[in-house]
């Protein structure tokens, strides 16, 4: 009877975990693709009139994405230390699964609002371009200054749960 409720709480240790994991990638997806829908759009004006400024909405559209890429990293992050993908799944406890489940949220969290607010300020920069294709360094600025806190969302995350 013992066993049966340790290996439970593994379990459950273990479906924290997972779950954290999987909420990083989703809310860093959502917000990946908000911003580069928002910046899409915005893009797509832009290229209208101006097709010769593709190359560089392109570039714009895409700093969003990145947001994505983060939280799927964290995501790959949590199913290695687990075991998952090698098929060797290690026994979590429940205090364990609690800590990586927290410890994803930094990285969820910053990289929805991060995503949405960056694809905001491509797009915004995108009429910057439009104006003076000259503008493209500091478009580009402006809308990296927003990642910032997406990069540090992750390093937070990925501290967290290579410290547990």
């Amino acid at each position: 009877m013992e066993n049966e409720v340790v290996q439970a709480t593994g379990q459950w240790g273990l479906a924290l975990a997972v779950l954290g994991g999987a909420l990083a990638v989703f809310l860093g997806g959502i917000g990946s693709s908000i911003g580069v829908g928002l910046a899409g759009q915005a893009g797509a004006g832009v290229t209208a009139e101006k097709p010769e400024l593709f190359g560089k909405v392109l570039v714009l559209e895409a700093l969003p994405a990145t947001q994505g890429i983060y939280g799927f990293l964290i995501g790959f992050l949590i199913l290695l230390n687990t075991g998952i993908l090698s098929g060797v799944v290690i026994n979590l406890g429940l205090a364990d699964g609690f800590k990586i489940f927290f410890g994803c949220l930094p990285a969820g969290i910053a990289c929805l609002f991060s995503g949405i607010h960056q694809g905001k300020v491509s797009a915004a920069g995108m009429g910057m371009i439009a104006k003076d294709a000259s503008n493209m360094g500091k478009a580009m600025v402006l809308s990296a200054m927003v990642e910032t806190y997406a990069v540090l969302g992750f390093l937070v995350s990925a501290l967290l749960v290579f410290s547990i």
